[in-house]
């Protein structure tokens, strides 16, 4: 007897766990439901845009001897950061994959912004108690560096060229208490775009320009937005001068991409008329032969017609016999570099 009662009253406990067990379950879905969102992310993949009627739609008018098109178009981030504020000032973040993920929202109103976290150079810091969060630079200083005669004297901050950043913001976003997380669909736009610097070598009296004896290059475009507000993607009224080191020697001449956030205070109405905006590239050559030599060219009027990105051409350019036949009279190919440049972590 002893031993059958004790199945039956086994029997009795696993019936009564099951019970509660189910009752505990339905109870875990109801604490389920909490304020969050999935996010689905997309990006635009656009180096450049055309802003104005008067200026170039490159992406349907570009030239067949150009660097294909969509070779400078940038590819996925590596991560994706979501910061949502309430009204009191409060914020989270959140890291997330570069195509989206969940996040778990305040109740009541939340404000929004989306960035790509992957970037090196540039730094983020807030303006206030809401989403204004301005991306930055870091300065980057060169011992031989002479700001240009064509650019402006406030121009001497010089800067790296910073990563390529993606953001949007959303406003006022009130989500639902959900037991599944809501899908929400967000476009990343463009805030680094790049300008395609074209160095054309050569004139009627020396063809060549004497670009074979030419071993490194560097460019420095001055005249640029030193920061961008991620939430609306306006530039900075203060203008730096961004040293680039990718420059490439081609047959006809030397190539530099540079990037930036694009002119300063745009968008803005009175832009274009402007009267102190000044843009000057500059490019900065190594010979074989050791020797130094510099180029300067006013690009205001190409860069005011191309407030985010597009391409800049000089034309032109010859390399003196002085400076090719003097020197060490040792022509090296394998020349070093004239100095490291030092990067300073620096909120403009």
């Amino acid at each position: 007897m002893k031993r059958y009662f004790s199945i039956l009253t086994m029997v009795a406990m696993v019936a009564l766990s099951s019970c509660n067990h189910k009752d505990l379950c339905e109870n875990h879905r109801d604490h389920a439901h909490r304020y969050h969102i999935n996010i689905i992310a997309d990006y635009r993949y656009d180096w450049e845009e055309c802003c104005y009627e008067n200026g170039t739609d490159w992406e349907n008018e570009w030239p067949e001897h150009y660097m294909p098109y969509d070779e400078l178009r940038p590819t996925k981030p590596g991560g994706l950061r979501v910061v949502n504020y309430n009204v009191n000032g409060d914020y989270n973040r959140h890291n997330i994959s570069a195509d989206g993920g969940v996040v778990t929202l305040y109740e009541g109103e939340n404000d929004l912004l989306f960035y790509n976290n992957d970037t090196e150079y540039i730094i983020f810091s807030r303006t206030g108690t809401d989403a204004s969060t301005r991306a930055t630079t870091r300065t980057r200083t060169r011992a031989d560096y002479k700001p240009s005669r064509f650019a402006n004297d406030a121009d001497t901050i010089t800067v790296s060229p910073p990563d390529m950043l993606f953001a949007n913001y959303i406003e006022n976003y009130v989500p639902e208490k959900v037991v599944d997380p809501v899908d929400i669909e967000v476009e990343l736009q463009p805030l680094v775009y790049t300008y395609k610097c074209r160095f054309e070598f050569g004139d009627e009296n020396v063809p060549d320009g004497n670009l074979k004896y030419v071993a490194l290059a560097k460019a420095d475009l001055s005249g640029m937005a030193a920061s961008v507000l991620l939430n609306t993607g306006e530039t900075s009224e203060e203008a730096v001068t961004i040293l680039s080191d990718d420059a490439e020697i081609t047959e006809w001449g030397i190539r530099s991409c540079i990037k930036s956030f694009g002119v300063p205070a745009f968008p803005h109405p009175n832009y274009p008329t402007r009267g102190d905006a000044k843009h000057a590239l500059v490019l900065n050559l190594r010979l074989k032969n050791g020797k130094y030599t510099t180029f300067e060219f006013d690009v205001t009027d190409q860069v005011q017609k191309q407030p985010h990105g597009g391409v800049i051409t000089v034309s032109g350019i010859v390399i003196d016999e002085d400076d090719v036949t003097s020197g060490s009279g040792a022509f090296d190919v394998e020349v070093d570099d004239w100095g490291p440049y030092e990067d300073i972590d620096l909120v403009l």
